[in-house]
């Protein structure tokens, strides 16, 4: 897995970050979600390691990383503070400015980072997301549905619980389809309180301190400067709860382009030649 990548623990001002990065090329950024670590990547990175520098950290609060404190307004797991990571860790790294790409969870620290820091990304990408404050208030009995446990996950100490009760239970995952160290890093993920608590503190932040900080960005009239590809699952429900993906976006990215891609909800471990090459399209043109 990562085969002539370089994996790395990088002290950081307010965290310890795991992280692998290899290639050649300009930076590229890739952020996971939940309850991955940077290990999903680890088919479309070598794909794009030949164009690119491809970097891929689990997040605070995920995998290996370290675990930020717990504050009553949640902001050590807010998408801001997880933004600042990414950004010294690149600025660590060697790179002052850098092509960005997240998904479900990652998708919002992305989009994050793009908003606070527009000098550091060049263009962005975000695959199956939309923005917490779009998401939240757009929220229909379908979303509460199907989506309950983002409402779950916002409680205190019981989500933790339920988890780890019997975490492949809650977590189905099929080991063949995500590949067996990724798998063998997701399971140790999984198990591992301390990680399932700052998973589940990311989601605590969505509600909060994520859409104040959504809110304030709307009220003052900013969007993305850099161009933005939002990629989606066939096989998940954003447009069937959305509608148009992209008109949910068009508030906050006036350069703005996307399509499906033919996978379930994971599509960096479903569909790795289709992502990487959206992603290396988009990119640079390839």
């Amino acid at each position: 897995m990562f085969e002539g990548f370089t994996l790395d623990f990088v002290r950081l001002s307010d965290a310890t970050l795991r992280v692998r990065h290899g290639g050649e090329g300009p930076p590229l950024l890739l952020l996971h979600g939940h309850p991955r670590t940077h290990a999903t990547w680890h088919r479309v990175a070598p794909l794009l390691a030949t164009e690119f520098h491809v970097v891929c950290p689990d997040l605070r609060g995920f995998g290996q990383s370290s675990q930020p404190p717990d504050l009553p307004d949640h902001s050590g797991s807010s998408k801001r503070a997880k933004a600042l990571d990414c950004l010294e860790l690149m600025a660590r790294l060697g790179f002052e400015r850098f092509y960005l790409a997240g998904h479900d969870r990652g998708s919002y620290t992305a989009f994050r980072l793009a908003m606070d820091h527009p000098a550091s990304v060049e263009r962005l990408a975000v695959m199956d997301g939309v923005p917490i404050l779009e998401a939240l208030e757009r929220c229909t009995e379908k979303f509460a549905r199907r989506w309950w446990h983002w409402f779950f996950f916002c409680q205190p100490d019981k989500p933790e619980r339920a988890i780890l009760a019997d975490p492949l239970k809650w977590y189905d995952a099929d080991p063949t389809m995500m590949g067996p160290e990724n798998y063998a890093d997701f399971l140790t993920a999984i198990q591992t309180p301390d990680v399932v608590h700052g998973m589940i503190e990311d989601y605590r932040a969505g509600p909060a301190i994520d859409r104040f900080h959504d809110e304030a960005d709307r009220e003052q009239g900013r969007s993305l400067r850099c161009p933005l590809l939002c990629l989606w699952s066939e096989r998940d429900d954003l447009p069937d709860l959305y509608g148009d993906v992209l008109d949910v976006w068009r508030p906050w990215a006036p350069d703005r382009r996307g399509h499906a891609i033919a996978s379930g909800h994971h599509m960096a471990e479903e569909a790795p030649e289709e992502v990487a090459q959206a992603l290396r399209q988009f990119f640079v043109g390839w």
